[in-house]
This record gives structure tokens, C-alpha cells and sequence, in this order.
């Protein structure tokens, strides 16, 4: 008989920012610091610097798409069977192993070996798009 287990994905509690008691909008800054191991600071440089020389905020999905393409990231496609309901948690699940990051329109997030790592759970969010650490 086949082992059919499957990893449950699990919400895992991550905020990296040094003033971690504040609600600040820094979704793609802790989703970045989570996907690329560095530290909230360097994550945040990275953004303002490529945001700057873009001419954008650091926040706006082409400039995090630079960050990660500089890191080693490549956009992957999602499935186009269900457009509106590919949520952040069907994702960690059917991605078991891996780092990616992924955007959902207006919330950015870490999904790291069939975990998402957030500040809040936002397993229920449809993603938009998706990039993969490149191995």
C-alpha cells in the first residue's frame, strides 16, 4: 500500500521587524527577510534601493519581483483551472518543499516548505502570482 501522507501546511507566526508590536504595512519587507534569510533591515534596504532606482515605492510588486529576481527567484506559473481560488494555503500544500513568495494583489507572503510564515493567517487569500527560489 502507497503512503498517501501529505503535509498539512501550517500559519506560522513570523514578524521580524524591530518594532514588531506596531501594524505597519511591511508584508513585502518580512516576506523577503523570510524568503531570502536576512534580516528585516537588509530586506527593507534592498526594497528602497531598487524602489529608488525604479523610480517606485518599495512596496509595488515590480519592484519586488527585481529584489527576487536578483536573489534568484523566477516567477512560476499558477493554475489557470480555478483563476479565483488558488489560495495561499492550497499553495503551501501542494508545495511541500521549497521557498517561494507570493503575491496576492495587496498582501505579500513567504511560503517556505509547505508553511506560510505571516503575522496573520492568510491561508484564505488568493494568490495572484508566485515566484520560486531557484536550487
Amino acid at each position: 500500500m502507497l503512503n498517501h501522507w501529505r503535509k498539512i501546511p501550517m500559519f506560522i507566526t513570523y514578524n521580524p521587524n524591530p518594532a514588531s508590536m506596531r501594524k505597519v504595512g511591511d508584508c513585502a519587507v518580512r516576506a523577503l527577510s523570510k524568503a531570502l534569510d536576512i534580516s528585516w533591515s537588509t530586506a527593507y534596504i534592498k526594497l528602497a534601493i531598487n524602489g529608488m532606482a525604479m523610480g517606485d515605492m518599495p512596496n509595488a510588486n515590480n519592484v519586488i519581483a527585481s529584489v527576487l529576481r536578483q536573489n534568484g527567484f523566477k516567477r512560476m506559473d499558477i493554475p489557470t483551472d480555478c483563476p479565483d481560488c488558488y489560495t495561499v494555503y492550497d499553495f503551501a500544500k501542494d508545495h511541500p518543499k521549497g521557498t517561494y513568495v507570493a503575491g496576492t494583489g495587496v498582501h505579500v507572503v513567504c511560503i517556505k516548505d509547505g508553511d506560510y510564515y505571516d503575522t496573520w493567517d492568510c491561508g484564505d487569500e488568493v494568490i495572484a502570482y508566485v515566484w520560486e527560489k531557484e536550487e
